[in-house]
């Protein structure tokens, strides 16, 4: 598998290329455990600078994409390896044409009923050949946990999608990783809503750009105080580069 890992502010991102996304997605299939692909936006990558849970869950994952631009940014003026910036929802649909090639299976887990319900609908109608083997809605309580690991279990998917209503969210499977065969999880809140089509994706030129913020602003005008952390973040890396060279 042609990765590199490389860390940023001490955080580790990898490096790998779409063209050998298929080969390093079949390769983690052939291992066994639980293994992770986390997508890591630059506000994740500073929560795992001080969230201990979060951070073990990074560094044990098997892939972690990066899908800010403020992170490749970070990457060339520390002068490291320039990682490949990832769109989730584009990447997900990588994953399940790679996946659907070889009839592989597929297990949705969150969000509420309406919306899971369409979403499987509209995953099988695009992908016909990749198995959804089974979905259950988030927001569980602790005792359906129980089930629903159990179900995971006994299926063993290819691919575990996990959406929105998945308690601690990306850190989920890590913390119960022995409870699991040997599926490959993926997070992604906001999948279920864009597969269920109640949600509009960001447009691929304003993901390119790099100003997927400014919807997430209009939507939640309260994340302008997300400046405060970037400022953050552009001191910790001026700190790291002037820390290298000492």
């Amino acid at each position: 598998m042609e990765v590199e890992r490389i860390r940023i502010a001490g955080v580790p991102v990898d490096i790998i290329r779409p063209e050998h996304m298929e080969e390093a997605l079949f390769e983690l299939l052939a291992s066994s455990g639980t293994k992770q692909i986390v997508f890591l936006s630059v506000w994740n990558l500073l929560k795992a600078r001080h969230n201990t849970e979060y951070r073990l869950c990074l560094e044990n994952a098997s892939l972690i994409l990066p899908v800010s631009k403020s992170i490749i940014n970070g990457a060339v003026f520390l002068k490291k390896t320039k990682p490949v910036r990832y769109n989730p929802f584009s990447a997900l649909i990588s994953f399940f044409t790679i996946l659907e090639t070889r009839y592989r299976s597929l297990y949705l887990l969150g969000g509420h009923k309406g919306a899971l319900v369409e979403s499987e609908r509209n995953v099988h109608a695009t992908f016909p050949g990749l198995h959804i083997v089974g979905r259950y809605t988030g927001y569980f309580s602790k005792e359906t946990e129980k089930d629903i690991l159990e179900a995971i279990f006994k299926s063993n998917p290819s691919m575990v999608l996990l959406a929105d209503g998945i308690p601690s969210g990306v850190a989920w499977p890590y913390m119960r990783r022995n409870s699991f065969g040997s599926s490959i999880f993926v997070y992604y809140k906001d999948a279920l809503s864009i597969f269920s089509k109640r949600k509009k994706r960001v447009p691929d030129e304003v993901f390119n750009a790099g100003h997927e913020i400014w919807h997430e602003i209009i939507a939640n005008p309260l994340k302008i105080f997300l400046v405060f952390p970037f400022i953050w973040y552009i001191i910790v890396l001026v700190w790291d580069r002037i820390y290298s060279k000492a």
